[in-house]
């Protein structure tokens, strides 16, 4: 079954053939570890597992499938929210790295096969830095290491930007020791504690690195010159990704860093762009508070990777009701092997909206065993979500001697042939998420699941 995947490079949906189909690798931008991650930095996490598992999947063997989501553990941004609590760094990072891995493991995400910190890669950083200053490609200025753009003709193909807009997109410093305006930072001179290594291209004092020059580090140590997908949100694409290929292909002198650019489309909530100054930003570890991972997984398959999504309320409704669905009609069978439709569908570009629907259809007796061999296969856990649904069972919305109340008026109405007031009662009990049993020893009650 041939995969199809949609490379932004191309703008195209092409064929994916492998470098080398022994060794398929696959790279993906991961969080900077300086808070909770938010709903927006999970759809990238559970698009590119998805792709994990399929890849795992036709290619299957110990090893064969490599997958490496970083981790950037030094930034402005880092080094701002530890000064602000006044904590050291690591402490910060090691913190934020530990919230992150919880989060995603509840969204039933499988770990990489190597999740690389940028921290343990400046040797990696600094040999790139030092062959790009010797072939022309960099320049070292006032302490600072800069990528040299026109060195570079092709510059731009993955956004496709006009020049102008990606000078006013870049949001790089237009610093006087720069020789061209689009110029970017490889590394620059640490402030007063911050972390800081020895300096590459001869510069005396003590730097650190770029954000760019960081994934192109590690990238090359754990994949190679040139690898088959590298992966991230839409956001990416330029200026990190654009720059990540510059430097990657100027150092090596490769046509290509990835043979396959992918990207996920931007998210939104309840229609508006998430912002803290807009009041609806929200963290994994907030909706996690109200609902399991499960739900949230199958929330995020509904739209396709490439489309914007809307999280929303009623979304995450309907994810439920499905997932419920699908658990109850698969809860006896057992099975390693998603169904064919299933797999159809993913090598159509992760086509997950047709997998969602494929799902509904296998809900019929025959296809309880392929629906249960899919759950698996799409990371989704019916204990994860079984422990949940007990812990978040409805509570009564009144005391039980109310309750004791209503049943009791109910019966009296029964008594009197009321039946038009008994049924009421029934009716207002049920909204309070109580069951009534009526037999000949009387009436029971319960709370509902």
């Amino acid at each position: 079954m041939e995969l199809k995947l949609y490379d932004t490079l191309t703008r195209e949906k092409r064929v994916f053939t492998p470098i080398d189909p022994a060794r398929v690798r696959m790279y993906v931008c991961g969080p900077t570890v300086y808070d909770f991650a938010h709903i927006g930095n999970a759809r990238p996490v559970i698009v590119f597992d998805v792709l994990y598992r399929l890849l795992r999947h036709l290619y299957p063997g110990e090893g064969r499938v490599k997958y490496v989501r970083n981790i950037t553990d030094v930034d402005d941004k880092i080094n701002a929210r530890a000064a602000e609590r006044g904590i050291s760094i690591r402490e910060l990072t090691e913190t934020t790295y530990n919230n992150f891995k919880d989060d995603v493991a509840a969204l039933g995400c499988l770990p990489p096969t190597i999740e690389p910190r940028a921290t343990e890669h400046i040797e990696e950083m600094k040999v790139l830095i030092d062959r790009l200053v010797q072939s022309g490609h960099a320049y070292a200025a006032e302490e600072h290491v800069l990528f040299s753009v026109p060195s570079m003709k092709d510059y731009g193909e993955l956004s496709k930007r006009p020049l102008n807009e990606m000078i006013a997109g870049a949001r790089v410093e237009v610093a006087p020791y720069k020789r061209d305006a689009m110029d970017f930072v490889l590394w620059k001179p640490s402030k007063d504690g911050e972390p800081s290594w020895a300096s590459p291209a001869g510069i005396k004092t003590q730097g650190r690195p770029g954000w760019h020059i960081e994934c192109s580090a590690m990238s090359w140590k754990h994949l190679g010159e040139t690898f088959d997908i590298h992966g991230g949100g839409i956001d990416l694409v330029f200026p990190h990704h654009e720059n990540e290929i510059a430097q990657s292909r100027c150092a090596f002198h490769t046509g290509v860093m990835a043979n396959t650019w992918m990207h996920n489309g931007f998210l939104q909530v309840e229609g508006e762009k998430m912002a803290k100054s807009s009041g609806n930003f929200i963290t994994i570890r907030e909706l996690l508070a109200d609902w399991p991972g499960d739900i949230l997984r199958v929330a995020m398959l509904g739209t396709h990777y490439r489309q914007p999504i809307n999280w929303t309320l009623k979304n995450l409704e309907a994810a439920e009701k499905a997932l419920a669905s699908w658990l109850d009609a698969a809860a006896d069978e057992a099975e390693d092997r998603p169904a064919p439709a299933i797999v159809e569908a993913l090598t159509d570009d992760l086509n997950t909206p047709k997998v969602i629907a494929e799902m509904h259809a296998l809900r019929s007796r025959a296809g309880h065993k392929a629906l249960a061999g899919t759950l698996s296969f799409l990371g989704v856990r019916g204990d994860a979500y079984a422990a949940w649904k007990a812990q978040h069972a409805r509570k009564p919305e009144v005391s039980e001697a109310e309750i004791e109340r209503l049943v009791a008026a109910r019966l009296a109405a029964r008594q009197a042939k009321n039946f038009a007031e008994s049924d009421l009662i029934r009716d207002q009990l049920a909204a309070m998420g109580v069951a009534l049993k009526d037999s000949k020893d009387g009436t029971t009650w319960e709370i509902a699941s």
